[in-house]
């Protein structure tokens, strides 16, 4: 079944590359796959033909000689195969940059339990569980963490590294095509490590721009009467002091930026799709959805929760 519009495809992953480095990650599996398949049928075989064996007379008795066989199989084989991967293993290493050029788009990724914060400091961008970039161009993601170990990885584009507190990993990755996908923590980081996801949008430059622009600006003003006092709810319910709403006097820090959650795809980093339902569900009670978040469950009568979904629907 396909994914809905805007959604990442399930089935792509690290054998789908749509990148140089993970070309080359790709390619060293195959590599590596078919010496491990290639050496499995030769000692199977040796195998059987041990067992269906018989014994002659002029067979020479255990001890009364060094067995070639052993030598052969035991030590010259798996020495070649070894020296063979490490050969593959150090080429595939040099494909892979380890530095970004000049002209690379710089983009901070901060993990925190259980969601990740998205910065572009070159533009001044904050967002949260959604990264884009740009078709053909490097990226460099300057990978951090807020807390615990956590660990980034983007199967289809190559490459995963360890997301450290107080230390800066730094991974470089290119996309060859338009696409949407998503990343994975990849380091076991606590309760919800499993609903730790990101959405990666590869996209042409010219909609990269687009997106950059948008998302710079301010949120949108409350343009009905609902969507006005639910931003009053929201002030009254200290969503602030956690959230950031830039162009209001929400700026808290503990919680991700929602200056433009509505034009997310996902809530919750990636645990469920961005709808009016779902986010009536989340804002609700968050650990009905994600249990152990910090968030708590909003107290609001109907009315006023209606109000909340108006304002939080129009952050575009």
């Amino acid at each position: 079944m396909a994914p809905p519009p805007g959604m990442p495809d399930p089935s792509s992953g690290a054998l789908d590359p749509q990148g140089p480095a993970a070309r080359a990650i790709a390619d060293l599996w195959w590599a590596m796959l078919a010496l491990g398949t290639a050496t499995f049928v030769v000692f199977a075989a040796v195998l059987v033909a041990g067992l269906v064996r018989r014994r002659s007379p002029t067979d020479h008795p255990p001890g009364d000689r060094p067995d070639r066989l052993i030598v052969l199989g035991g030590v010259a084989l798996p020495a070649l195969v070894l020296v063979v991967v490490m050969a593959l293993t150090v080429r595939t290493m040099r494909q892979v940059p380890g530095t970004a050029p000049a002209h690379a788009v710089a983009i901070e990724v901060v993990g925190h339990r259980w969601w990740y914060e998205v910065r572009y400091p070159d533009h001044g961008v904050v967002t949260a569980n959604e990264v884009h970039l740009p078709v053909g161009r490097p990226v460099e993601l300057r990978l951090t963490s807020a807390d615990v170990i956590h660990s980034f990885w983007i199967p289809v584009l190559g490459g995963k590294l360890d997301m450290l507190p107080e230390d800066v990993n730094t991974l470089v990755l290119e996309a060859d095509r338009p696409g949407v996908h998503r990343s994975q923590c990849a380091e076991f980081c606590g309760l919800q490590h499993a609903n730790m996801g990101l959405i990666a949008v590869v996209e042409a430059e010219a909609d990269f721009a687009e997106w950059l622009a948008g998302q710079r600006a301010p949120a949108v003003l409350p343009a009905s009467s609902a969507a006005r006092r639910g931003q009053a709810v929201f002030s009254a319910g200290g969503c602030g002091s956690c959230h950031t709403v830039r162009g209001t006097p929400a700026a808290g820090q503990g919680g991700p930026d929602l200056t433009h959650l509505a034009s997310r795809r996902t809530l919750a980093a990636a645990t469920v799709p961005n709808t009016p339902e779902d986010l009536a569900r989340w804002v609700r009670d968050p650990h009905e959805v994600k249990r152990g978040v910090a968030m708590p469950p909003a107290r609001l009568e109907e009315g006023e929760l209606a109000a909340l979904l108006s304002y939080l629907g129009g952050l575009r």
